[in-house]
């Protein structure tokens, strides 16, 4: 199948109507995650941990909307391949804020 064959397709079918509760639930991992993640560093005498945290924070949730851009790429679903992306580059956007504001 051509690129374009696939972008076509990936804009005509419908998408699934419960895809927004299972992206929900898929941040309870990542939650789970960031706690653990979260409390091994709380100990620690690092220099600039809120940083850590942020960036940890970051990453995690980037990964987690790559996973949702090949998922919908694979059930030919744009909307989900789409909304990945705004995910990532909000997450980007945030951590950049971030230490630019607090740097």
């Amino acid at each position: 199948m051509k690129f374009s064959e696939k972008m076509k397709k990936m804009f005509e079918d419908h998408r699934d109507p419960d895809e927004m509760s299972t992206w929900i639930f898929s941040l309870t991992p990542l939650g789970i995650a960031f706690a653990f993640y979260f409390v091994f560093l709380l100990p620690m005498e690092i220099p600039d941990k809120d940083l850590l945290y942020v960036v940890g924070a970051a990453a995690g949730f980037a990964g987690l909307q790559a996973y949702w851009i090949a998922r919908g790429w694979r059930r030919n679903e744009g909307m989900t391949v789409i909304l990945g992306m705004v995910g990532i580059g909000f997450a980007l956007a945030l951590t950049y804020a971030y230490v630019i504001f607090t740097r």
